[in-house]
């Protein structure tokens, strides 16, 4: 037998022996009531079992709980009121087989009896469908919430996936210019590259990255923009070791570094610098990307790295992480990464 038929069984005993106990206590002993009358009482017992295991298959067979909510309130009172009838002359049958009672019945006790027998149906009636409402909500509710994860997980690698191809072309760029001026250096590059593909592979199967594992790919992207941006480029990192061992969505500071680059030093005749920094502040970390120029005010919300950035951290944190992006004094740009450490 199954936890959900215990739980039912278990109900409906309990349930009917607290009927006819109710009922000894307040009309049986209260009008003195005889041996015989007991013995009507204590029909009610498996009596009501017996018609409510009935209606309960009625239910079933005729999926009542996946109608609509009127329609079963409809059905309930008209069950309750053809119970009542049928436990009643059940009762009368009985009684009158076993000169239980006597043969003349009183039209008013009558229908006072069939009253006081709809209540335990109605009653019953609430819980079982009552019951089966909380348990087909909790499923919907785990139906919905697998949904939205998967919606969530399809939408964050769709936005991963749009990264991916924004570095490489520059980086292949930057290599081919570099072949015939400098073939070690290419060779070189091409490793560079070479980790970054397989680091951007691996990273893609995976929601979150140490933060270490981030930074080395960022130093290698850096690396060969700097052969194509040669003296106009120079970066800096001030990595706080406790930063490394740090989890972060993949890429997320790649994408900032590439705008860097992208909106900022691409567009100085005399380039500039970048600043990759992290450090942990207030049980978050906080990971900031400075770099030379201004930013155009029309664009700074509306950039695709922003926009998509904002994305990934709602997805995977809520609003427990934010990004902002804005102007120093300086002539830098500063985009502020705060993400929360559990």
């Amino acid at each position: 037998m199954g936890k959900k038929q215990k739980i039912y069984w278990t109900c409906q005993i309990t349930g009917w022996l607290v009927y006819v106990i109710l009922n000894i206590l307040f009309f049986g002993l209260s009008y003195n009531a005889s041996a015989k009358d007991f013995l009507i009482y204590f029909l009610g017992f498996p009596t009501g079992i017996i018609l409510t295991q009935v209606y309960r298959l009625v239910i079933l067979k005729n999926s009542i709980l996946k109608i609509k909510l009127l329609y079963q309130i409809l059905f309930v009172i008209f069950s309750s009121v053809v119970l009542s009838l049928v436990f009643f002359f059940v009762h009368i049958g009985v009684g009158l087989s076993f000169n239980l009672i006597s043969s003349k019945i009183d039209l008013v006790k009558s229908i006072a009896s069939i009253i006081n027998s709809a209540v335990p149906f109605i009653f019953w009636s609430l819980i079982y469908f009552g019951f089966h409402f909380l348990e087909n909500y909790k499923k919907t509710e785990i139906q919905n919430l697998r949904w939205e994860a998967s919606r969530n997980e399809i939408e964050l690698n769709n936005l991963k996936s749009q990264l991916n191809p924004h570095f490489m072309f520059n980086s292949m760029n930057s290599i081919r210019a570099l072949i015939d001026e400098n073939p070690a250096k290419a060779k070189e590059a091409v490793t560079q590259l070479s980790n970054i593909l397989r680091n951007t592979l691996l990273m893609n199967k995976n929601k979150e990255i140490l933060l270490g594992e981030e930074i080395s790919m960022v130093k290698d992207y850096l690396d060969l923009e700097k052969i194509r941006y040669e003296e106009r480029l120079n970066f800096k990192f001030d990595i706080e070791p406790e930063t490394l061992n740090k989890k972060i969505p993949p890429l997320i500071v790649q994408a900032q570094v590439e705008n860097a680059i992208k909106h900022g030093i691409s567009k100085l005749p005399k380039g500039g610098n970048v600043f990759v920094g992290a450090k942990i502040n207030s049980e978050k970390l906080n990971i900031e990307i400075i770099n030379t120029g201004q930013l155009n005010n029309a664009k700074t919300e509306t950039g695709f790295g922003l926009v998509n950035s904002r994305q990934r951290l709602e997805l995977l944190y809520g609003n427990k992480a934010s990004i902002e992006i804005k102007n120093n004094p300086n002539n830098e740009v500063s985009v502020k990464l705060i993400i929360p450490l559990s």
